[in-house]
């Protein structure tokens, strides 16, 4: 087990962070139970300088202010009012940069995880969105600001290797109000099929 540790977080580019995200498991413990698996996609937010971030412009509310929190720390939101969102807060404090998990491939925890969803069989369905892997995973907005330090939100290396060829690099997904930034190339996603 290599648990990905605070100092992954604080590097001062989420993309490089970002695109290395893929193929590192992601875990949580929630009342005693494992679940995880490969995170397959994700989606970088560039904090100030970002029209698609939160704290676009330097915006700093209660629903944001995780983001201005030292890298290493959990940053939850609702989108619609009704799906959790589960980002990870990198760079050092006062630099809102985040990472949006919008896939994994679920490895541990799966019958767990089905009756989360209430789905009845696994398939990449089950976690291929960032509603479903959090309802999966059973986060909520009570584990904003969880340090992935502890025991109940963590990644791990486990030397799984994602080379370039099996990543696809997109813009991001329901971000078209963010005008040019809508075109970044900020969204990173790991096709498995090509992995074998």
């Amino acid at each position: 087990m290599n648990r990905l540790q605070k100092s992954y977080f604080l590097r001062n580019e989420v993309l490089s962070v970002a695109r290395d995200l893929l193929g590192k498991y992601l875990f949580t413990i929630k009342d005693g139970q494992l679940a995880g698996g490969i995170i397959t996609e994700v989606e970088a937010y560039k904090g100030v300088d970002d029209r698609a971030s939160h704290a676009f412009g330097g915006r700093r509310t209660q629903r944001n202010e995780m983001m201005y929190h030292e890298g290493g720390v959990v940053y939850m939101f609702l989108c619609y009012g009704m799906h959790s969102m589960l980002n990870f807060v990198t760079n050092a404090e006062g630099v809102p940069d985040a990472v949006l998990v919008r896939g994994i491939l679920p490895t541990h925890g799966e019958e767990l995880m089905l009756q989360r969803t209430g789905k009845k069989r696994v398939t990449p369905a089950l976690t291929d969105g960032p509603g479903k892997l959090c309802k999966a995973l059973g986060l909520t907005l009570a584990d904003n600001g969880t340090s992935l330090d502890g025991n109940t939100v963590w990644l791990e290396d486990r030397g799984m290797v994602v080379p370039d060829n099996s990543v696809e690099i997109t813009p991001r997904i329901g971000v078209d109000y963010a005008g040019e930034d809508a075109k970044r190339l900020y969204r990173f996603y790991l096709n498995p099929k090509r992995l074998q």
